[in-house]
Parts: C-alpha cells; sequence; structure tokens
C-alpha cells in the first residue's frame, strides 16, 4: 500500500513555449530583434513588435484550419529571419507543431521528410520558390504554401522565375493556396490569449539527416522545448542575459538553432538573424555592426570568420564568445580565437534527439590553470537535467578517468524516447538510456571527449584508431586547412587509415599521392607523430580540393568511404 505524502502548497501551470513569447512581450518589449534578408537588406524589429506579429499569424493559422490543440504539422523551408521567428512562437502557441525543413537536403530525402510528417502549410523563404515548385508535385498532404514576404516582392519573385524559366514560373505560381505571408495576417488581430495546452503536448519537429537509412522524427514537446531553453541559457551554458546580442549561424531548421530562439526570449536580449549569407566577410561586419556579443554554429563557419579576422587584424567589436558544435572542433581552429583574439570557446555537444544540446566546456573553480587553458578541447560537462555515462560493448559502466573510451549513453528531461511515426518496438531506450552511437572518454570533473562515432572508427589489428584524432593532429601543421581520416581494408591488418587533406587557401588546386612534394606528407606525418602513437599514422596521405559534407555542414565520412571504397594502399606501405 503506498503511504500518503505531504502535498506542496505551490501553483501549478504548464510550461508552454507561449510563456517565453508573452515574457519577452512584457518584460523585454523595446529590444530589437535584427534581421539580415537575401538581398542584404537589415529589418529590424522588436521583441513586442514580434509578439503582436506572432498573435496575428496565430488567428490567421486558426483561420486557415488549424484548431487550438490540432497537433498539425506547420512546415517552415526558411533561413534565420524575423517572420520565421514569428513560426516559431505561434505555431506551437496555438498547439500544432512547427516543423523546420532543411533546404540543403537532397530533394528526395525532402519529399520522403514533408510526406511522413503529413505537413499542411508549408512556409517558405521567396528565393526558395524554385526548390518549392519541385517539391509539391510529389506531396500530398501539403494544402497551402506562403511565402515569406509581401505581396510586391512575391509578385517580383514569381516575374524573376518566368524570366529564367517560362515552366519555372507557372509551377511556383501554381503552387496551391499560394500566399504572401504579410496578406496572410493582415486581416487579423495582433491581441490573443494564449491557449493552456497540457506540456506534453508536441511542439517542435525535426528530423535527423538520415546518412544511415531514411531520416528519423524527433518529436519535442513543450515542456522539453522549455526546460532545455532554461537550461542553455545558465552561465556555465550559454550565459546569455539581457544586455547580450547573440547571433546563431546554426540555422533555425537545424535542432531549432539550438534552442537559442527560445533561450533569447526568455532572458530578453538581442536577437541577431543572418539569414542565408554566412561567409566571413557578411558574418563579421553583421556581428561587428550589430554589436553581437555572442555567436554560435558548426566549425566550418568558424574557419571562414578567422581567417576574415585575421585579414582584418581584429576581431568584431564586442564579441567575446563562441559557442562551437554539430562537429568536432579541432584545436587548431578554436585555439586561435582564445590566443590572437582573446574570444572565449566553449565546445558543445548534442544531437537532434538530445533537443540538442547535452554538455558545454565551462571550466570550475577546481579546475587547474592548465587544464582551463585546454578545456575548450572536450565537449564539456552534462547540462543539469542531462545524465551522461559511458558504457563497453557489454554494457558495463567505464570509469571516468580521461582514459577509458566507450559509447557514450545520455537520458534526461529533453532526451527523445522514441521516434516519430515509428513502431514502438522502435523505441529509443535501453535501460531508460539513450544510446548515441558517439565514443566518448569521460574525466573526473566530469568533462565529456567526444573521440569518434563508433561507425567512423578504424579497427587496425584488433585495436581501435580514433579519427577525429587524426584529423586533429593533421589541422596542427601550418598547412592543412581541413582533414578527414577514413579506413580502408587493409589484407594484413583488417582496416588502416587513409588521410584526405585539404590545403589553406591559395596552396594551388587538387593534388594527388602521387604528385604532392613528399617533403610536405612527411612533415604533416611528423607533425602527427608528435599528438598520436605511431602505429596510428596513416598509410597514406592525399590532398583534395574540398571535402564533402552533409546537409547541416558536418563532414560526410559516408561519401569519402563510398568514393574511395576500390583504394588500395601503395605496396611500400611500411605497416
Amino acid at each position: 500500500m503506498q503511504k500518503a505524502f505531504l502535498s506542496g502548497l505551490m501553483m501549478e501551470q504548464p510550461l508552454l513555449v507561449s510563456q517565453i513569447l508573452s515574457h519577452a512581450q512584457r518584460c523585454h518589449a523595446p529590444t530589437e530583434i535584427v534581421s539580415r534578408l537575401w538581398s542584404g537588406e537589415i529589418v529590424r524589429t522588436t521583441w513586442g513588435q514580434m509578439a503582436l506579429r506572432a498573435a496575428q499569424l496565430a488567428h490567421a493559422l486558426q483561420a486557415a484550419g488549424c484548431d487550438v490543440g490540432c497537433g498539425k504539422r506547420i512546415a517552415t523551408l526558411a533561413w534565420n529571419g524575423s517572420r520565421h521567428l514569428e513560426l516559431y512562437y505561434a505555431v506551437p502557441g496555438i498547439g500544432a507543431v512547427l516543423h523546420t525543413l532543411n533546404p540543403r537536403l537532397f530533394q528526395p530525402q525532402l519529399i520522403f521528410i514533408i510526406q511522413h510528417a503529413e505537413d499542411e502549410i508549408i512556409f517558405v523563404d521567396p528565393h526558395l520558390l524554385p526548390l518549392a515548385s519541385d517539391l509539391a508535385p510529389h506531396l500530398r498532404s501539403v494544402k497551402k504554401w506562403v511565402v515569406l514576404c509581401d505581396a510586391l516582392q512575391l509578385s517580383a519573385n514569381l516575374a524573376q522565375c518566368s524570366a529564367q524559366n517560362h515552366s519555372l514560373g507557372l509551377a511556383c505560381a501554381s503552387l496551391k493556396g499560394l500566399q504572401d505571408y504579410e496578406s496572410f495576417i493582415a486581416l487579423h488581430s495582433d491581441q490573443i490569449t494564449w491557449p493552456d495546452l497540457p506540456e506534453q503536448m508536441a511542439c517542435g519537429l525535426c528530423y535527423t539527416s538520415g546518412t544511415t537509412g531514411d531520416p528519423k522524427g524527433v518529436l519535442y514537446s513543450h515542456r522539453s522545448t522549455v526546460l532545455h531553453a532554461l537550461a542553455s541559457a545558465l552561465p556555465d551554458v550559454k550565459n546569455l542575459s539581457a544586455r547580450d546580442a547573440a547571433l546563431p549561424v546554426v540555422p533555425m531548421f537545424h535542432v531549432n538553432a539550438w534552442g537559442l530562439p527560445y533561450s533569447a526570449g526568455i532572458v530578453g536580449c538581442k536577437l541577431i538573424l543572418p539569414g542565408p549569407r554566412v561567409d566571413g566577410e557578411s558574418l563579421f561586419e553583421l556581428l561587428d555592426l550589430e554589436g553581437a556579443t555572442l555567436t554560435v554554429g558548426v566549425p566550418t563557419i568558424w574557419m571562414l570568420l578567422l581567417e576574415t579576422m585575421r585579414q582584418y587584424g581584429r576581431k568584431p567589436a564586442k564579441l567575446s564568445r563562441i559557442s562551437v558544435g554539430g562537429a568536432a572542433c579541432p584545436p587548431a581552429l578554436s585555439d586561435p580565437f582564445i590566443q590572437e583574439f582573446g574570444i572565449e570557446v566553449n565546445h558543445g555537444w548534442g544531437m537532434t534527439e538530445t533537443s540538442p544540446v547535452g554538455s558545454l566546456s565551462k571550466p570550475r573553480n577546481t579546475t587547474s590553470p592548465i587544464a582551463a587553458n585546454t578545456l575548450h578541447h572536450r565537449h564539456g560537462r552534462p547540462l543539469f537535467g542531462v545524465q551522461m555515462e559511458i558504457v563497453d560493448e557489454q554494457g558495463e559502466t567505464l570509469p571516468h578517468d580521461g582514459k577509458a573510451t566507450g559509447e557514450l549513453i545520455i537520458k534526461g528531461h529533453w532526451i527523445a524516447k522514441n521516434y516519430y511515426g515509428q513502431p514502438r518496438k522502435n523505441d529509443i531506450p535501453s535501460g531508460g538510456w539513450f544510446h548515441t552511437g558517439d565514443v566518448a572518454n569521460m574525466d573526473s570533473e566530469e568533462n565529456m571527449q567526444i573521440t569518434d562515432r563508433t561507425k567512423d572508427m578504424i579497427k587496425s589489428g584488433g585495436e581501435w584508431i580514433s579519427s577525429i584524432a587524426l584529423e586533429n593532429a593533421a589541422m596542427r601543421h601550418p598547412e592543412v586547412q581541413e582533414a578527414a581520416a577514413i579506413a580502408i581494408a587493409h589484407p594484413k591488418w583488417g582496416e588502416r587509415p587513409l588521410l584526405l587533406l585539404v590545403r589553406k587557401k591559395g596552396d594551388g588546386a587538387s593534388l594527388s599521392l602521387e604528385d604532392t612534394d613528399p617533403t610536405l606528407i612527411q612533415g604533416i606525418l611528423a607533425t602527427m607523430a608528435e599528438q598520436v602513437v605511431s602505429w596510428w599514422l596513416p598509410n597514406a596521405v592525399i590532398f583534395v580540393q574540398s571535402l564533402p559534407r552533409t546537409a547541416t555542414g558536418k563532414l560526410s565520412k559516408i561519401t569519402l568511404r563510398d568514393q574511395y571504397r576500390d583504394f588500395t594502399f601503395p605496396p611500400e606501405s611500411p605497416q
């Protein structure tokens, strides 16, 4: 018989995304939201003005058939901008589900995702109309397309499509229920009482990139989204406050821009939305002009920004910290931001299934000065609300000594428990833990470091080699811009590493193993030998012009393995 317990005498309110917007509207109404359009034009609004427009959008969605609490999937095919931000709040605010689509995906993947989610309305950036017209004939569920612009710009874009190709212009104009965004919301009230909803109700949907099969949908709840946004804003995570100006370079279609649009609403900071132009020059200009204090994104972006900063000989005026995630950030990239420009670099880890922030690197008051100087090389401690362990192949927990390496498993308040639309037999947890597929170690201060993906490890002579460690070591050489290590079959050792390198800008065109200066290769191997044991060193080094990437900007090793599946090591290989 269960014992009675003494209940606390506190109010109970559901955790809802709409509460974030209401708070920002009341407490931070004058704070700016800045958007840069495709054309380069800067558009300024405020949290207060955005909240009024989100109310109009909510009413417009209801008029279009999205009843309160309906759970209908409303999709976006758009970059970072203020209209996209209005959708972030209005769609879940009425109990529908915001489904962000990645325009960089291959069209068959997008078609699969939209059909699987059964999206009914898609909001699309005007310059993505050609993509929308290609997708539309294959989509059964979509009833309406809304273009994120006004009527004048929509007409101009349709005319441009026709000028490029008459058939394209007709296809764009024939999208079901085609309407511009401003006309869609114009006749509706900007006042709303956001409905009370169950906090377990779904509010957002993101799909994995599908590198090992069809993409899988991760369905976030209001509760998980609000808790993730709160935890992400804490001092030992993004350290956000009302005095910050935050620029998410990571797209809003990539796991909700790592929760920053919601964390920004909670603290009321200035939000700077860069649109699709994130080359080094454009990014530097916007960070500098708008006084950004924080920016977040993947390592590829920081390579471009670092080059620009070195050209200018300075950092953007107020930029004090960078959060990097989405892929491993080599020390050769993160160290210069700290050592040359005095910018704090916080390395984090997460996945679509973890909403996504699971950990971030920040020192404690007990962290030694020496360890603090290299802490950004690791992926940091788990946030409050997240638990992490590393386990061996038998599922046994391994010690947190910074050496023992195993698969990272995780559980917490914003970790997925199963995939959307999948049979219950495909539930994620094993004993309550999500198995990430990442290989990691943890030290005595609970700092975690990813050493590889399980599928990217190289097994040589029965021993494991970390591809990430090889890549980081290669990038220590001053002439190496990017590196990728993959496993190649070997008759004696089973597998051995092949290293693919991109030289720094201006160092020439694509080079093969045969016509590359052997002295350069020996120099790179010598640099690597200072970082890794000798038997890890690659059997062959090939210079390429570029490395393939996934739609989310990660290095696509599955593409490289396919490209080099018939590669054989030179017979003189010493291994």
